[in-house]
């Protein structure tokens, strides 16, 4: 399966919209995330980053505007039992207001201080985040022996 995730990153801020995975999540229920979702049949990765980022929380951005953060190939997911592959994009420029268009689905879509990411984070998209904020590593392998 391939999959998406923004880090949009308000720099002159120093922070980043998050999201909290509310009690409906298929995973990670209670625990915080970046917008992320899978890809549908036959979509470059880039317009599900696009499509996802808008249908979670409503900001809008130009696809060439993406720039690849990070790789996170896992062996296996809920919705994946064969594994998946994320790509994590991170963007500087966006539009629209932030706002959880998915309240079934998460607690809260806010900023939040990138000095201050909550602990309680989907731990392969929380080393991303990290590896972006700092300069680290550009893939995460999970799961595999």
């Amino acid at each position: 399966m391939l999959a998406a995730a923004v880090i949009v990153h308000d720099t002159a801020a120093h922070r980043v919209v998050l999201l909290q995975r509310g009690h409906e999540s298929p995973f990670g229920q209670g625990m915080w995330d970046l917008p992320s979702g899978k890809s549908e049949p036959g979509e470059p990765v880039t317009a599900t980053a696009v499509r996802e980022l808008y249908e979670e929380t409503g900001l809008l951005v130009d696809p060439s505007a993406l720039r690849v953060a990070h790789i996170i190939h896992s062996a296996w997911g809920v919705a994946a039992s064969q594994g998946y592959l994320t790509v994590v994009f991170a963007v500087h420029e966006w539009s629209g207001t932030l706002e959880n268009r998915e309240p079934g689905k998460h607690r809260q879509v806010c900023w939040v201080d990138a000095a201050a990411v909550p602990r309680a984070f989907v731990p392969t998209n929380a080393q991303a985040l990290h590896s972006h904020l700092v300069g680290g590593d550009l893939m995460t392998l999970d799961g595999w022996s």
